[in-house]
């Protein structure tokens, strides 16, 4: 080989050398460079920060076994629609993350929000993505009626429960003897107070005291999917397994996340203004924002929290309600809950966890990727209604691909015994 030959090779090793010793070095820094405000941030998104599930006043089956069992049948039970051919679990589907993988959801009819993950929900104290129900028991109940959801009818799903002798079993040892219905001329097939005018008629025609009966039997219906829905929690992470190994000052453990990861881990809590919004062990403030997102094809503009506001403060199954198992005072969330036009266009803050298997995004799916929606809030565009909060962020490249990296390690499994996560056996 000749001399000049050998200088370049030498001149190239000695840079592949470089590299990787810098490589090394920043690789082995890094942890050690969070400042002590980082690392308050970075215990405050740990999983172990998660609390203990938050009493559920409204709910005085809540904490039940007998109920959660009640609940994942019914949950898993395609009889609870019009058709037969919808359950909870067709659009909360537990192998995908308790999601659905389509932009809006497809119950007996195409829906038009995208499908919230209900892995760790009980921690919320609001549900839907305009937060319109407060409580899983009251949202539990929501879809059972929707045209194009169930599309079913509170009359039709308590027959359902009195004539099916496992299901009328396990409803009284939880909530006591279930009225008879067998009359057709006081509790027809199918009545509710729905937009349908043939099951309205019916709800009309009956007596007062029957549709009371009724609706309590359907509210007790949402209480056992609720007391079901409350097991369904995350599980540990790449990244908490790495808040471990960082706590515990084990250097070879916190290799389990790669220099762009954790790259993209000092973005999320620092430029890339992620916990404005992505913060605690869920990654989720539980509130409502305006962040620009435009609406679908064809599709006015969501007015969101503004309207949805109205709707939880006048709900009967609310917290306050007749229905509710809460005094007053264990309603703290309903009764000082924001009004105002500062709610115009805003929608909840989803958890991030399980964020790169829930695809697509936004309230109506209308970002389909990670990278979409990283995009989408570098630009920060102005919002259709009311008035965007996030700020541009002039991310480069390379840093959105490693924040994209970071939301990758948010992936779990779901901390709840396997049993809860298939149909009940018959």
């Amino acid at each position: 080989m000749s001399k000049p030959a050998q200088g370049v090779l030498v001149a190239a090793i000695s840079i592949v050398l470089a590299s990787a010793v810098f490589w090394w070095y920043t690789q082995s820094r890094i942890h050690e460079s969070w400042t002590p405000a980082e690392l308050t941030l970075l215990r405050s998104l740990w999983i172990t920060s998660l609390p203990d599930l938050p009493a559920n006043p409204g709910n005085a089956v809540s904490e039940s076994l007998q109920a959660a069992e009640f609940g994942h049948r019914l949950f898993f039970d395609k009889h609870l629609s019009a058709n037969g051919q919808i359950a909870c679990a067709s659009c909360h589907q537990p192998e995908q993350f308790f999601t659905d993988g389509l932009k809006v959801a497809a119950g007996v009819r195409t829906g038009v929000r995208n499908t919230m993950s209900i892995i760790g929900t009980a921690y919320s104290p609001w549900f839907f993505w305009d937060g319109r129900k407060d409580s899983l028991w009251s949202q539990a109940l929501s879809p059972l009626e929707n045209p194009l959801e169930h599309e079913s009818s509170r009359m039709q799903l308590v027959h359902l429960i009195a004539q099916d002798s496992r299901y009328r079993a396990q409803y009284e040892k939880l909530f006591g003897p279930l009225a008879e219905f067998t009359d057709p001329s006081r509790f027809p097939v199918a009545a509710g107070p729905v937009k349908d005018k043939t099951l309205y008629g019916n709800w009309q025609s009956m007596l007062p005291e029957d549709r009371e009966t009724v609706t309590r039997a359907f509210v007790n219906i949402g209480k056992a999917i609720g007391a079901y829905e409350r097991l369904i929690l995350p599980g540990v992470s790449r990244f908490d397994q790495y808040m471990e190994a960082l706590v515990a000052g084990d250097h070879k453990k916190m290799d389990i996340l790669s220099f762009d990861e954790l790259a993209g881990l000092r973005l999320f809590i620092g430029k890339a203004q992620c916990m404005n919004c992505h913060n605690g062990p869920l990654f989720t403030n539980h509130e409502f924002h305006n962040t620009g997102v435009l609406s679908s094809p064809g599709a006015l503009p969501s007015m969101g929290r503004v309207e949805a506001v109205r709707k939880v403060l006048e709900d009967p199954f609310n917290c306050l309600g007749e229905f509710s198992n809460a005094g007053s005072q264990g309603c703290a969330e309903l009764r000082f809950t924001r009004t105002g036009d500062e709610l115009i266009g805003t929608h909840k803050t989803p958890s991030l966890r399980n964020v790169a298997e829930t695809a697509p995004y936004m309230h109506a799916g209308q970002l389909a990727t990670l990278t979409e929606v990283i995009d989408h809030y570098d630009r920060a565009p102005a919002a259709m209604v009311g008035h965007n909060e996030a700020k541009p962020l002039s991310l480069g490249r390379n840093e959105k691909r490693q924040l994209e990296a970071f939301l990758h390690t948010l992936t779990a499994q779901v901390e709840t015994d396997p049993k809860w996560l298939t149909p009940p056996e018959n």
